[in-house]
């Protein structure tokens, strides 16, 4: 979820890996002549890839005809090995990647003897015919896939961070060091978005990430200050994957921004909806979004949803304070007008300083009832030093 004032908290990165291809098992057996029971027999053997080289790091099972079952790993030459073995018919699993079931070769221990069990999945597939050939293939292009995603969505997500960073010398930059900020952080954003859309090229339209990275846009489109493309990205990733509470928040502040109200506020009601736990700090960001906006009329409504849900944080009352001072209004009394603050104005400054007496929210409300005070001397406000308990 986005938490913020000036700005935004990032979506959950995520990436997913395509899978390998399946594989057609084969069975065969080697057998050995019996001999009295023993516990000194070994199955050994080398396994190699589809495309004939050592593979590393492979699960290997060994189950006995009791269901007892050994596991090891192949090792950097793509050998393994089960000893202490007693006579008998033993099946050897190759674990293969997912979605792919487990290879099973069968065959007979001997005690005393070593046997033999290698696999080769080069001639295994070259034997299984062009089917299966078309499925190493494609198992070769998903795993180039993504890699390809991989390397753009980092390369994306570090530019992402870059841009984050420019925003932020922007906002302490000098007049005339604004333009060459500007420029940076566009430029910043470009380069993010080419490389999330070729991570999302790379991926698929069917890939369970897309709205990952289409929210990864909206905040590339949002920090740049790119509100309506910010809006169409955080809707299409609502639209790839709608439960999640961060994108229709992200969304509702670039729409709040751009003076949408009525859909930022679906958007966020929405978010409240999805993560009833953080509704309040929900509430609190349309509310800031608005006030950010200079839409302080608008901001008192969420604010006030926000000090309901969660009375104890001094920000909200700060904010609801500073917002209701937008609804006063003023009444001809003889020859004056005399001001009349919205209701609970002052009571929002004032909780704003119990809660945090001698913090930024507190000296900000502090403030503003002096200058309450010094544009309506009538105004009976007592400003107590009671500290939040």
């Amino acid at each position: 979820m986005k938490h913020f004032v000036k700005s935004a908290v990032q979506p959950f990165r995520i990436y997913s890996m395509a899978l390998l291809a399946l594989f057609a098992a084969l069975t065969f057996a080697v057998t050995a002549p019996r001999a009295a029971a023993q516990n000194d027999g070994s199955v050994t053997g080398t396994i190699l890839t589809v495309d004939g080289k050592p593979w590393a790091g492979l699960t290997m099972q060994l189950v006995n005809e009791q269901g007892a079952k050994q596991e090891t790993k192949t090792g950097n030459d793509g050998t393994y090995s089960f000893r202490n073995l007693r006579t008998g018919i033993y099946h050897v699993y190759a674990v293969l990647p997912e979605p792919n079931k487990p290879y099973d070769t069968q065959l007979q221990v001997q005690g005393g003897a070593a046997t033999k069990a290698d696999l080769n999945f080069k001639d295994i597939v070259a034997h299984q015919g062009a089917a299966t050939q078309e499925a190493v293939k494609k198992q070769a292009e998903q795993k180039a896939a993504a890699e390809q995603m991989k390397t753009h969505f980092t390369a994306g997500s570090a530019l992402l961070d870059q841009e984050h960073a420019a925003k932020a010398e922007l906002a302490k930059a000098t007049a005339d060091q604004r333009d060459a900020g500007k420029q940076k952080v566009n430029d910043l954003a470009n380069q993010a978005a080419t490389e999330f859309q070729a991570a999302q090229k790379a991926a698929g339209e069917k890939d369970p990430n897309q709205g990952l990275f289409w929210a990864k846009l909206g905040d590339v489109y949002d920090t740049a200050g790119r509100n309506d493309d910010a809006i169409q990205a955080y809707q299409q990733a609502i639209v790839a994957k709608p439960d999640v509470p961060g994108y229709y928040n992200n969304l509702g502040n670039v729409l709040a921004r751009s003076g949408k109200i009525d859909e930022a506020k679906t958007a966020y009601e929405k978010s409240a909806a999805l993560d009833p736990p953080n509704a309040a700090q929900t509430y609190r960001n349309f509310g800031i979004s608005l006030y950010n906006a200079n839409r302080l009329g608008d901001a008192v409504e969420p604010l006030q949803k926000s000090s309901q849900l969660d009375p104890n944080n001094a920000q909200t009352w700060y904010l609801l304070g500073a917002s209701l001072v937008y609804k006063m209004t003023t009444k001809r009394v003889g020859d004056k007008d005399e001001v009349v603050l919205a209701p609970g104005t002052v009571e929002a400054y004032q909780k704003a300083i119990d809660l945090d007496p001698s913090g930024p929210w507190g000296a900000q409300a502090k403030e503003g009832l002096t200058q309450l005070q010094a544009i309506a001397p009538g105004i009976n406000i007592k400003i107590s030093n009671k500290k939040k308990s």
